[in-house]
């Protein structure tokens, strides 16, 4: 899932139709880890991104990850309850974080070249609690005053209330091995491990529901 996806890239075969599936929005399923739970105030601390697409049946599935470790902004809080819990230590020289605005470039250019290859208008978020990371990730867009932002800036598909619909299971690890995913405690608090269970568990859902019910439209 490492493999960057670009509209150079000979394997870009893309089937349009996830731009018909949710309404020419392309799902994009974010977690970002933070210094605390104040997206005004704290730092935000790595990203992750996984981007979907669908194959020839019709069916979702994560293409690609992309993500970074991030510096802490200038006066940004940092909550050792938070550092403790995530396992980050914004110091480590082994981390080679980057400055925010660096951060959200490279996060947001291969999004913006995945709408171009699918037709999508523009991005949703997909998260665990989504509006978390909403929250962070449209303060970071502000402070930076970054103008490419491809997100919808405030729709977002949430799946602790799929999880809660489909599984009967809000917490992201309980949905995650009710949907028969595995689930490893070690790797949990890292965005990318969270971002990529949070894409499998989005898949499932959509994939069982369209598998029912049909493509939405037709």
């Amino acid at each position: 899932m490492s493999e960057e996806f670009t509209a150079e890239n000979p394997l870009a075969d893309v089937n349009t139709r996830i731009s018909k599936r949710f309404r020419g929005y392309l799902p994009v399923v974010v977690d970002i880890e933070t210094g605390g739970l104040n997206a005004a105030t704290d730092a935000m601390l790595q990203i992750a991104a996984v981007v979907l697409r669908m194959d020839r049946q019709d069916r979702i599935y994560p293409a690609a990850t992309y993500s970074t470790h991030v510096e802490a902004f200038e006066g940004a809080n940092l909550d050792p309850k938070s550092l403790e819990f995530n396992g980050i230590d914004p110091d480590h020289p082994l981390r080679m974080a980057i400055p925010e605005k660096e951060a959200l470039r490279k996060i947001f250019r291969p999004i913006r070249e995945e709408l171009g290859l699918t037709g999508c208008k523009r991005a949703i978020l997909v998260g665990h609690n989504a509006f978390f990371d909403m929250g962070f990730l449209n303060a970071a867009v502000e402070r930076t005053n970054f103008k490419r932002n491809p997100f919808h800036p405030f729709s977002c598909f949430d799946t602790a209330t799929l999880g809660g619909l489909a599984y009967g299971q809000t917490v992201l690890r309980r949905a995650v091995e009710a949907s028969g995913e595995g689930w490893n405690s070690r790797e949990a608090h890292s965005a990318i491990y969270d971002a990529e269970k949070t894409a499998d568990l989005f898949c499932n859902i959509v994939n069982r529901w369209d598998a029912a019910f049909g493509f939405p439209g037709e």
